[in-house]
């Protein structure tokens, strides 16, 4: 029997790892450029850790499971297939958010700009 989707990505939410809490707390509410993310977002048959639909953007976090063979297969085929979908897919290591957020927040921002969905406040004269 397969749970139905905001019942998993709930469950999802309520098991999320540090990494995801520090990044969340840098994204929710537009507090990154104003872009609207969204937790643990279904995409196709996937849930994607963190989406900007405006800017048709997924972030993933891994931690130490991703090096495995097998889920290593799984996140390329995963991330096809989100590609597929007309996402874009910025992957990071749960280490990165801990140990360098701005560095990871800066590469969201730059992402996002290239997608078109952040203005840039023109310059004070």
């Amino acid at each position: 029997m397969t749970k139905e989707p905001t019942g998993f990505a709930r469950e999802l939410r309520q098991r999320e790892t540090y990494a995801e809490k520090l990044l969340w707390k840098s994204l929710r509410g537009g507090r990154l450029d104003g872009l609207k993310f969204r937790r643990q977002h279904p995409v196709g048959r996937y849930f994607a850790d963190f989406a900007c639909e405006s800017a048709r953007l997924i972030i993933e976090l891994d931690g130490g499971v991703h090096d495995q063979d097998d889920t290593h297969r799984n996140d390329h085929v995963r991330q096809q297939e989100i590609e597929a979908l007309a996402w874009f897919v910025l992957r990071f290591r749960n280490e990165q958010v801990t140990g360098a957020l701005d560095t990871v927040l800066n590469a969201i921002r730059v992402q996002a700009r290239m997608a078109g969905a952040v203005n840039p406040h023109p310059p004070v004269a």
